[in-house]
């Protein structure tokens, strides 16, 4: 137990020698608690720099203590001035723009089918042919069709001679008023058959009823069609309606009218302007985005229906002060930042909007231009005097640490 005790003595002994001798200012850290050391103590400390009294430091030597010891060397309790890095404030907007992709679609678009049934006969056009409204595509065999209708033809010129001729005996007194009556019903009746028959001859004739570009067609001559068989369509180019879908944010700031820019993926380096033509009347609650059609121009024909489109809109957008992530710090309270003022700090409550790779969009009372601490904020406290780091006369407004006259005591 006594060899324990007396080696841990040794120890100790050894440590506080090291601490003394190898430690820089340990001595003065001991004279502040009343401990004096007979050995130590450097010859500079005990005679004063340059004869000067004992006790006595030049002005601007390492380890100034006391009042006046600004700076990075001045003692507990000084008012220490605290060196930070600041970076501007910028203004930044967001929401200004919207860029989607969307499907090209045929501004009308037409299947059309064989209005009754029967033997494909001949196709009058080709795929791409170019048609108007009402133009023949196709016959269907119409013999029968034909036979009826030149039968109900002879039948109606029949009635219609019947019923001049009774009208004519009625004028003279030579008929009786029922006679009038059947020979009008039965030319009635013949109009109707032949009206009929002209109907039956006219469906075995295939048609467009729009303008447009013919496609490929489903069926070809001699084939067997019915009166729901699809033959080709007919696709109006004229101009191309691009579906796309926004984001909820931006349902209120579109409207019929906007103009836009599209680009086909299929045409790389060329946009096309144009315009909303259409947007939906609700919000889809699945992927909380809206239905948007635009109408885009199509005069060259280059454009064609199915084509995917990247769709740019230019909206006014919200602006929000930038600032450096760095600048960003956490309290209880919540976000907050510094702000550089005339050689002092001041503590601003952010609350953040958006992180962007740049900058941190926030809602705070800063403007453009206001410089914000990134750097050396561990230590700050509101109203701190501060100086930049490239400042070394202490910022603007900041107090600085002044550099003593060379042999000046403080």
């Amino acid at each position: 137990m006594f060899r324990q005790l007396l080696l841990s003595l040794v120890v100790i002994g050894a440590a506080a020698v090291a601490y003394v001798f190898f430690v820089p200012g340990a001595s003065e850290t001991l004279a502040r608690f009343g401990i004096t050391l007979p050995f130590g103590e450097p010859a500079e400390a005990a005679t004063g720099p340059a004869g000067g009294a004992p006790g006595q430091q030049q002005a601007g030597s390492p380890g100034q203590r006391g009042p006046g010891g600004g700076g990075q060397g001045g003692g507990r309790g000084g008012n220490r001035t605290m060196v930070v890095v600041t970076a501007p404030v910028l203004l930044a907007t967001i929401n200004d723009k919207l860029t989607s992709i969307g499907e090209g679609a045929a501004a009308h678009s037409v299947t059309v089918v064989s209005p009754a049934s029967g033997t494909l006969a001949e196709l009058t056009v080709r795929p791409g042919d170019a048609v108007k409204a009402g133009a023949v595509i196709g016959r269907l065999d119409a013999d029968a069709e034909q036979i009826a209708q030149e039968r109900a033809k002879l039948a109606f010129d029949d009635a219609q001679t019947a019923l001049d001729r009774t009208n004519e005996l009625a004028k003279a007194n030579n008929t009786t008023t029922v006679q009038v009556a059947a020979a009008q019903l039965a030319f009635n009746n013949a109009r109707l058959e032949l009206q009929n028959a002209d109907l039956a001859l006219a469906k075995r004739t295939i048609s467009t009823p729009i303008a447009g570009t013919v496609g490929l067609f489903q069926v070809s001559a001699g084939n067997t069609v019915t009166s729901q068989s699809v033959v080709t369509t007919i696709e109006d180019t004229s101009h191309i309606l691009v579906s796309f879908w926004v984001p909820e944010r931006y349902a209120s700031a579109i409207s019929t009218g906007m103009p836009l820019t599209a680009a086909a993926v299929a045409l790389p380096g060329q946009t096309i302007a144009g315009e909303v033509s259409a947007v939906d009347n609700r919000i889809d609650p699945a992927s909380r985005t809206l239905k948007v059609e635009a109408a885009i121009p199509n005069d060259e024909g280059r454009l064609k229906p199915g084509m995917s489109f990247s769709v740019s809109m230019s909206f006014a957008g919200e602006q929000f002060p930038s600032v450096d992530p760095l600048a960003i710090q956490w309290s209880s309270a919540g976000s907050y930042l510094w702000k550089f003022v005339e050689g002092k700090v001041e503590r601003v409550p952010v609350e953040i909007i958006q992180r962007n790779s740049d900058g941190v969009l926030v809602k705070a009372e800063l403007t453009e231009g206001d410089q914000v601490v990134t750097q050396g904020v561990q230590q700050l406290t509101a109203g701190a005097s501060v100086r930049l780091l490239d400042d070394p006369t202490g910022g603007a407004g900041g107090e600085g640490r002044k550099r003593p006259t060379e042999g000046n005591p403080s």
